[in-house]
């Protein structure tokens, strides 16, 4: 089945909104794996030009901002000047190809841990939101309390929280490449606090979506989970079930990293949602709308701004 297919297949499964929405349901836009050429990057402006004319609360994008080509400081800061044109608030997970893939040679051969902490410093500096219109946000910014053994002081800027009408945000940075497990003794160190500090934090955001007036629980990462050879993203994954099992509200789980538009429930008994979205060579992205009176909680709608096929 082709990639646009697809997307009709995954808007059919979800039941993309026909309804007429509750007065306290809102909605906002994921985007992710894009720009990743400068053929792209002209469809992104546009992209960005009809986001903005959306009736939307906040955008989050999944991370993955470029594509091959070093992992620079101008890059950084061109794409943080991109991010600021977003009407909306815009909440950015990192993704692989902007730090644990730059030890790559077409990458610049640059040290992943380096980039991180380059990226926090550009992208993660307070908590808020980013884009024009800014909102506060919880941060994973300070000294993990009690400290996890060998893994220093632990604060995780980049991991966020945030609610609306009801709904608990929380992102995680857990990105794809194998979650940068696999390389040397130095990154395997990195993963092994993060994952720490990842499994508290999310710990955490299931612990405040058992508070009566939380209606449901988004949990944001980069990777597609299942798309490693390792077993690197099972201990999260068996989390984030067992989470939902305990929770009992709707819980829907967004990623990007594979590139594919699909709507669907990779868990057994269709505890959580499962919402991946578009990437190169698809720039798109999806609304998703909230709406406590919809018996699923979350619907989405799908929008492709353009397909950048390869010239040949």
């Amino acid at each position: 089945m082709n990639r646009l297919a697809a997307v009709a297949l995954a808007c059919l499964l979800a039941g993309c909104a026909t309804r007429t929405p509750s007065p306290d349901a809102f909605s906002f836009a994921v985007v992710g794996d894009t720009p990743y050429s400068d053929a792209e990057e002209v469809s992104w402006l546009a992209m960005i030009g009809r986001i903005n004319r959306e009736a939307l609360d906040f955008v989050v994008h999944v991370g993955d901002f470029k594509g091959g080509g070093k992992c620079s400081d101008e890059l950084y800061a061109h794409r943080l000047a991109q991010f600021n044109t977003f009407a909306q608030p815009l909440i950015y997970i990192p993704g692989d190809n902007e730090w644990t893939d730059c030890r790559r040679g077409y990458m610049g051969n640059m040290d992943p841990l380096e980039r991180l902490a380059r990226l926090r410093q550009v992208f993660f500096a307070d908590r808020q939101s980013l884009g024009a219109r800014r909102i506060p946000l919880q941060a994973q910014d300070q000294c993990l309390q009690p400290p996890v053994t060998a893994c220093g002081c632990g604060a995780y800027p980049e991991n966020r929280a945030w609610e609306r009408s009801g709904v608990r945000f929380v992102t995680l940075n857990i990105p794809g490449s194998s979650n940068n497990v696999g390389f040397d003794a130095a990154s395997d160190a990195e993963a092994l606090c993060r994952n720490a500090a990842n499994s508290r934090w999310l710990d955490d955001a299931f612990s405040r979506a058992q508070a009566p007036g939380v209606r449901a629980l988004v949990v944001a990462i980069q990777a597609n989970p299942w798309e490693s050879k390792q077993p690197v993203y099972r201990d999260f994954l068996a989390q984030l079930e067992a989470g939902a099992a305990r929770l009992r509200k709707p819980v829907l789980f967004v990623h990007g990293d594979s590139h594919t538009y699909r709507v669907d429930f990779p868990f057994a008994g269709e505890s959580i949602t499962r919402l991946e979205t578009f990437g190169s060579p698809f720039v798109g992205w999806v609304k998703v709308t909230v709406d406590a009176a919809d018996p699923r909680v979350f619907s989405f709608a799908p929008h492709v701004q353009a397909a950048v096929l390869p010239s040949r």
